[in-house]
C-alpha cells in the first residue's frame, strides 16, 4: 500500500490498484456484459466468414460481408454520439443489444433448419453495422456514470483491456469449436453470449442524459461535438495523435500473411502463430497499463509506447528470421495496446459528460480509418516489398510522434490538463461550445 498524498489514507497498489474499479457492483455487471458481447462479436467474425464461404464458395463473398457492415458503421457513428448524449444510455444499449439478439437468433434458426441463404447473412451484418455505432458511444460514456470521474481512468483501462482479451481469445476459441463441433454450434454459442450480455446490462441502473444546453436539431448537436473538439486543444491533439499509428503503422496486421508466405516461408501455420503472438502482446499491454497506467505521468507513458511501437515494428519488418520476428511482433503489440489504451483513457478524463458520447463517436471513426491506411502501405509493399513498406511506415510513425511532441504545446500540457480534470475544476461543468 502507498500513501495518498491528498488525504493521508493508504492507497491500494499493485494488482489491487489495477482492479479497484471492480469494487463497484455496477461496473462488474458492465464488464460482464462487455466481455460476453465482444466475445460473441469477435467469435462471429470467424464463424460468419466460414458460413459465408460454405454458402457461396466465393472469396468475394467475404469481402461483401465486410463491406456491408463497414459502410453503415462509418456513416452512422457520428449520430451514435449525438444519441448517447441525448437519451438515457442504459436503455439505448439494452435496445441495441436486444435488436442484435433477435437478428442473430433468426439467422441461427435459419441455419439450424438449413434454410439460410447468403443474403440473410448480409441483412444480419447490415443490422450489426447500423446498431453497433449507436451502442458503442453510450457503452463507453456510461462508464463515467457508474464509477465517477476519479475512477474513470482505471475503469477505462479495464474495459479496453477486456476488449483486447476477447479480440484474441474469441477467434481462437471459435476456430477450435468450429473444427471440433461445427459452425452451427458456434453460432448458437454466439447468440447465447449476446443474450447473456443483454441480461447483464439490464442489471445496471438507469443512466440519465447529462445536463446540457439543448440544440434545436440533431445536426446542431452533431456540429456542437465537432466545435468542442476544435476548441479543446488537448482533446484535438490527442485525437490527431491517435491517427499516427492507425494510418501509418497498424496496417502491418494486414500484411502478416505476406511476411509469413513470401518473407519467411512459414505458410498458414506460421501466420496463425504470428497472429496469436500479436494478440498476446495486446493482452500484455493492457495488463501493464492496468498496473502502471493510472499515474500522473500519462503523457510520458503514452509517448514512450508510441516510439517503442515504431522501433519494435521497424526491427520486426527487417528481421531475417521468423523466430526473431515473434518476440518483436509481440513487443510491437504490447506498445500499441499501451498507446491506444492510454490515449483513449486520457481523452475520457478530459472531456465533459455533456459531449462525451459525441467525442466517443469521433474516436470510433478514427479507428475505422485503418483500412484507409492499409491501402498506401499495401501499395508500397507491392512496389518495394513488405519489409521496406512496413519499415518505412515505422520510421514515419516515430518521426511524426516526435514532431507532434516538439511542435504542440497542447500535447505537452496533457498531464496538467488531466490533473485539472480529475480535480473536478470548472472545465468539467456542462459546456456551451461557441459557434
Amino acid at each position: 500500500m502507498s500513501a495518498n498524498p491528498e488525504n493521508g489514507v493508504p492507497a491500494p497498489s499493485g494488482w489491487r490498484a489495477a482492479t479497484k474499479s471492480l469494487d463497484h457492483p455496477q461496473f462488474r455487471w458492465l464488464m460482464g456484459s462487455n466481455m460476453a458481447f465482444f466475445f460473441a462479436m469477435n467469435g462471429q467474425f470467424v464463424v460468419r466468414s466460414i458460413i459465408a464461404f460454405q454458402l457461396t464458395n466465393s472469396a468475394l463473398a467475404l469481402g461483401l460481408v465486410n463491406l456491408v457492415v463497414a459502410v453503415p458503421l462509418l456513416l452512422i457513428s457520428p449520430f451514435g454520439g449525438v444519441i448517447a448524449d441525448r437519451f438515457e444510455r442504459r436503455r439505448l444499449i439494452v435496445t441495441g443489444q436486444a435488436i442484435l439478439v433477435v437478428s442473430e437468433a433468426v439467422v441461427f434458426t435459419l441455419l439450424l433448419t438449413d434454410r439460410l441463404a447468403f443474403w440473410h447473412l448480409l441483412v444480419a451484418v447490415f443490422v450489426m453495422g447500423c446498431v453497433f455505432p449507436l451502442m458503442m458511444p453510450a457503452r463507453q460514456a456510461i462508464v463515467a456514470n457508474i464509477v465517477g470521474r476519479q475512477g474513470l481512468a482505471n475503469a477505462m483501462i479495464l474495459q479496453l483491456g477486456g476488449m483486447n482479451a476477447t479480440r484474441v481469445v474469441a477467434p481462437v476459441a471459435a476456430g477450435f469449436i468450429v473444427a471440433i463441433l461445427g459452425a452451427k454450434l458456434m453460432y448458437g454459442i454466439s447468440v447465447t453470449m449476446y443474450a447473456m450480455a443483454l441480461l447483464a446490462m439490464m442489471r445496471i441502473d438507469r443512466s440519465p442524459p447529462p445536463e446540457r444546453v439543448d440544440n434545436p436539431s440533431v445536426l446542431g448537436d452533431l456540429m456542437e461535438g465537432f466545435r468542442y473538439v476544435r476548441h479543446d486543444k488537448e482533446v484535438r491533439i490527442l485525437l490527431s495523435l491517435s491517427l499516427v499509428p492507425i494510418m501509418l503503422a497498424m496496417p502491418f496486421q494486414a500484411l502478416l500473411v505476406v511476411f509469413a508466405d513470401d518473407v519467411w516461408g512459414v505458410g498458414n501455420g506460421g501466420l496463425g502463430v504470428l497472429q496469436a503472438t500479436a494478440g498476446i502482446g495486446g493482452i500484455c499491454g493492457s495488463v501493464i497499463v492496468a498496473i502502471r497506467g493510472d499515474s500522473t505521468h500519462r503523457l510520458r507513458f503514452m509517448m514512450a509506447s508510441l516510439l517503442g511501437f515504431g522501433g519494435s515494428l521497424f526491427l520486426f519488418a527487417l528481421s531475417p528470421w521468423f523466430l526473431l520476428a515473434l518476440p518483436l511482433v509481440l513487443l510491437s503489440d504490447v506498445f500499441a495496446s499501451i498507446f491506444n489504451t492510454m490515449n483513449s483513457t486520457v481523452i475520457q478524463i478530459l472531456i465533459p459528460d455533456a459531449v462525451r458520447g459525441r467525442v466517443m463517436s469521433l474516436m470510433m471513426m478514427t479507428f475505422g480509418l485503418t483500412p484507409l491506411g492499409t491501402l498506401p502501405v499495401s501499395a508500397a509493399a507491392q512496389a518495394w516489398g513488405a519489409p521496406i513498406a512496413v519499415a518505412g511506415a515505422s520510421l514515419v510513425t516515430i518521426a511524426s510522434g516526435i514532431l507532434f511532441y516538439v511542435c504542440s504545446g497542447a500535447l505537452r500540457n496533457v498531464d496538467a490538463a488531466s490533473r485539472m480534470a480529475l480535480d473536478l475544476t470548472p472545465r468539467l461543468q456542462p459546456v456551451t461550445v461557441p459557434a
